[in-house]
């Protein structure tokens, strides 16, 4: 399987407004960037399953997701393994989802951005929805960003306001790059304590920061769907709905 050019820090754009949020982004991307998080290619999309829609215009769980560098647009073959693993362990509610609108290139702003404007639309429009944010490689830097935003300091374009937590049932994040290897990043936001789960797959270099092994295989997405690790992650999102 080939995989893509690691792309150069200065081909990366982060659009930041506070110096701490400055060094936040450029620590986070350097990281990404250094690791080849950037250079992880897509595979071909899983087989998906019908979700149950709602019977009003708001479903009762949605999963919101950022895709990996490259996979097209949508949520990506570990967002959608994801969804289908929880829509069978939660039969009796109705799924939605939605997927991340951002180029999936190097940019992990654009990502977090757009899925902390998303959360704010849910939350204004359909405010029982339980919202699930996640994702995978590229796209989850994304979700953890959003999910620390809310300690002072870190302000992005778009930041998500502390109230918004409130709609937040859980978070899943897969082959995340930002808590274990890049060092002062802040953690999440006390809000989500208990709330989220951060898979790395055995000997994901991109998670463990053995970027030396070269096992890149193991960052790809069968590591994580075929793995269990996606259906580990389902089981502990269904137990927050």
């Amino acid at each position: 399987m080939r995989l893509g050019p690691i792309v150069l820090p200065s081909q990366t754009r982060v659009r930041r407004r506070s110096g701490v949020a400055r060094r936040l982004a450029g620590l986070t991307a350097a990281a990404l960037l250094a690791l080849g998080l950037l250079a992880c290619p897509a595979l071909a999309p899983l087989a998906t399953t019908t979700i149950a829609k709602a019977s009003a215009a708001c479903p009762d769980a949605e999963v919101d997701f950022a895709r990996g560098r490259e996979e097209a647009p949508g949520v990506g073959a570990v967002g959608q393994a994801f969804i289908n693993s929880l829509q069978k362990k939660v039969p009796h509610k109705t799924i939605g989802s939605y997927g991340v609108n951002y180029p999936a290139d190097v940019s992990v702003t654009k990502g977090s951005n757009d899925m902390s404007a998303h959360v704010q639309s849910m939350a204004a429009s359909c405010p029982n929805t339980k919202l699930v944010l996640g994702g995978y490689s590229l796209g989850a830097a994304a979700a953890d960003v959003v999910v620390a935003m809310n300690q002072p300091g870190f302000g992005y374009t778009d930041p998500l306001p502390p109230p918004m937590d409130q709609h937040v049932a859980a978070v899943a994040l897969f082959g995340n790059a930002t808590q274990r290897v890049v060092g002062d990043i802040p953690g999440p936001s006390p809000a989500f304590a208990g709330k989220i789960i951060d898979l790395c797959a055995p000997g994901d270099p991109i998670c463990t920061g053995g970027i030396q092994d070269l096992r890149w295989h193991s960052h790809l997405q069968p590591s994580y769907i075929d793995s269990g690790l996606v259906d580990q992650a389902a089981g502990f999102v269904a137990g927050k709905l």
